[in-house]
């Protein structure tokens, strides 16, 4: 007996251990909620004879142009503005940059009131969505159909290469569609075009190749193979701007694909939204091309440089920009602009190969984009940003020299660090949003969440007494919670749909206290003990619990993978609520619960000794009545034995 009550209290002791030290985790990330980032402008004299400004003439400028300070600090150094919100900053910059007239070097940067340790530990507050901190949504329309014109383009220029090295002559490439290459040939020549087209669906096998006649053939994409291309460019097209998104620095920002074409782009916090537009529409592709040696002219692509000088390029393409595994921009030894590439395997092993072969011949650098003209028709504009002699024989880092700024050195690098696009991109929809509203939703949240949590412990407290005040202990438990892992998560975004899933998740929190509560008063009806009651209690309410839990988390998963922007926000907070509501609901409860009736049973279950106590009295009327049943039966009994007896006489 003692053997297992020493088991008992040791597995109750380390399962008490493991819910500590998990509460202490979140709780711990949950503080840089109390630390919000503030935005501050540094402004720096630009020499030693300019009139100083003083803080007051700062805060009038500020004020006069609705735009509100928290502190202005001078010192040695200069000036430090302290803005009371951070949705300002673009404003105030624009402003004080333009009355101070040069007079002043003027920058930004943010900072926060918290502890050493938490920047140390790089703990940061929950992210906000775009309805809550404002900032700048972007709707792109992506091209597919021009994506597959310009590869079966691409396409045909090799093909005319290919036909030109095995000396193929007659043969003429007509790209009647965007999904097909037709093809026409003398009959003499007719096994050589069929090894040709042999070759190159090997190399490509979504390609089809149809008989048109004798001297025709069409090399097209079937239906499926479209649907797929597609497809692949929409990923492709996704993934890039997520990586040009974060070069930007945006790590909250939300990209996702809206319908069969389009991508939905989020910025929150973004309020100058003309560099995001710049790298974000941007359809970038760099190809490197060897110069043609003008013995064909045929296979070739003439082109011409910043200055107008014209270049017969052969049409093969040495490599392209999705080899490109990173890019940097720098300087030479000279001082200028240079952008270092280093590519993958496969392009390292094609650049290995043709600088080997070309040591001292030209290579010429190709820098292609999607632009809508005044039809709103695409157009696809290229130019020659560098041609250089391969001076050695180079692998897969190299650099291409000749920029004409370190900006555009800066840019190119961006662009191709975070990848190339195949299909053209435009910007359909640009909307700014403000971030007072924001303010405004933040605050009509809070006040529902506040009466949401004041109405829930009030009723718990009141219909549960002793363990309706544990129900509200892990409630607030798990909101602490639930607040901590959302700062862990680095996509986690709360919008104001996800406030409304914070309300949601209170009444799921105590839900699961109300099962655990109201199965532990029947088991304390039918005459169990207290402790074992409570037992019994949570154990059998936890099949429901969880069978309820699995198929709300089922529905958010759905909504979160389907859903996008503000339904995605409300979707991760209910998720997680789930899993801190378990936690909280049925662990931490339960643990508190042991505690505080194995502290104090008598004096603090007063549910538990009024469900005794009454059933005590049930029981004791229950036999006062049985007894006085059978005192009248006796008492019946022997008045009929009497008067039978009286009749026989």
């Amino acid at each position: 007996m003692n053997t297992r009550n020493k088991s008992t209290i040791k597995s109750f002791s380390w399962r008490n251990i493991v819910i500590l030290i998990t509460l202490i985790f979140m709780i711990v990330s949950a503080l840089p909620n109390l630390y919000p980032e503030k935005s501050n402008i540094q402004l720096i004299s630009s020499g030693n004879d300019i009139e100083q400004t003083t803080p007051e003439q700062l805060n009038t400028l500020l004020l006069n142009n609705h735009l509100a300070s928290e502190q202005i600090i001078t010192n040695a150094t200069g000036t430090v503005i302290t803005l009371k919100n951070k949705s300002d900053e673009q404003a105030a910059k624009a402003l004080l940059s333009k009355a101070l007239d040069g007079k002043y070097s003027v920058s930004s940067s943010t900072t926060s009131d918290a502890p050493a340790w938490f920047k140390s530990m790089k703990m940061e507050p929950i992210k906000l969505g775009l309805d809550l901190s404002g900032g700048v949504l972007f709707v792109l329309d992506v091209d597919t159909d021009r994506a597959m014109f310009e590869h079966l383009k691409g396409l045909g220029n090799d093909l005319k290469t290919q036909s030109i090295e095995k000396r193929i002559r007659g043969v003429n490439f007509t790209q009647t569609n965007n999904n097909s290459i037709e093809l026409s040939f003398p009959i003499s020549m007719q096994n050589k075009v069929e090894s040709l087209l042999s070759d190159i669906t090997k190399q490509s096998p979504e390609l089809s190749v149809k008989n048109i006649g004798n001297t025709h053939k069409s090399l097209f994409y079937s239906p499926q193979e479209q649907v797929s291309f597609r497809q692949a460019t929409m990923k492709q097209t996704l993934k890039t701007m997520r990586g040009r998104i974060e070069e930007l620095g945006i790590s909250e920002a939300i990209t996702q694909q809206q319908g069969k074409n389009r991508i939905r782009i989020e910025l929150p916090g973004v309020h100058d939204p003309e560099e995001a537009k710049r790298i974000i529409g941007a359809t970038a592709t760099l190809d490197f091309y060897q110069l043609a040696d003008g013995s064909h002219t045929a296979g070739v692509l003439q082109m011409a440089d910043s200055s107008g000088r014209k270049f017969i390029l052969n049409s093969k393409v040495v490599f392209s920009g999705s080899s490109i595994k990173n890019a940097r921009a720098g300087q030479d030894e000279m001082g200028m602009p240079l952008v270092n590439l280093t590519l993958d395997s496969v392009g390292g092993k094609k650049m290995s190969a043709f600088s080997k072969e070309n040591i001292g011949k030209p290579m010429v650098t190709l820098f292609s984009e999607f632009h809508r003209d005044s039809n709103n028709e695409i157009v696809k504009k290229s130019k020659i940003i560098n041609v250089a002699n391969i001076s050695q024989h180079l692998g897969s880092q190299f650099s291409i020299t000749n920029m004409s700024s370190p900006q555009a050195a800066q840019e190119l690098s961006l662009l191709l660090r975070a990848g190339s696009l195949n299909a053209p991109v435009t910007i359909v929809m640009q909307r700014n949003i403000e971030a007072t509203l924001g303010a405004d939703n933040i605050d009509n949240g809070v006040k529902a969440l506040s009466i949401g949590i004041a109405f829930t412990l009030l009723f718990m407290a009141v219909w549960y007494r002793t363990l309706g005040l544990i129900a509200n202990v892990a409630l607030a438990l798990n909101l602490v919670s639930l607040l901590g892992l959302m700062s862990l998560l680095p996509g986690a975004v709360l919008t104001l749909p996800g406030i409304a899933g914070l309300v949601l998740t209170v009444g799921m929190a105590v839900d699961a206290n109300v099962l655990i509560f109201e199965r532990i008063k029947e088991e304390l009806r039918r005459g169990r003990k207290t402790l074992s009651a409570i037992e019994v209690g949570y154990k059998s309410a936890f099949a429901t619990i969880l069978d309820a839990n699995i198929t709300t988390m089922i529905t958010g998963i759905i909504l979160y993978t389907i859903g996008y922007g503000p339904v995605k926000g409300f979707a991760i907070i209910l998720c997680l609520g789930i899993l801190t509501s378990m936690f909280t609901g049925v662990f931490v409860a339960k643990a508190l619960t042991n505690m505080v009736i194995r502290d104090n049973k008598k004096q603090l279950m007063g549910i538990a000794l009024e469900d005794d106590t009454k059933a005590s009295r049930i029981a004791q009327s229950s036999t006062k009545l049985n007894t006085k049943n059978k005192s009248k039966k006796t008492t019946k009994s022997k008045t009929e034995q009497l008067t039978d007896l009286g009749a026989n006489s």
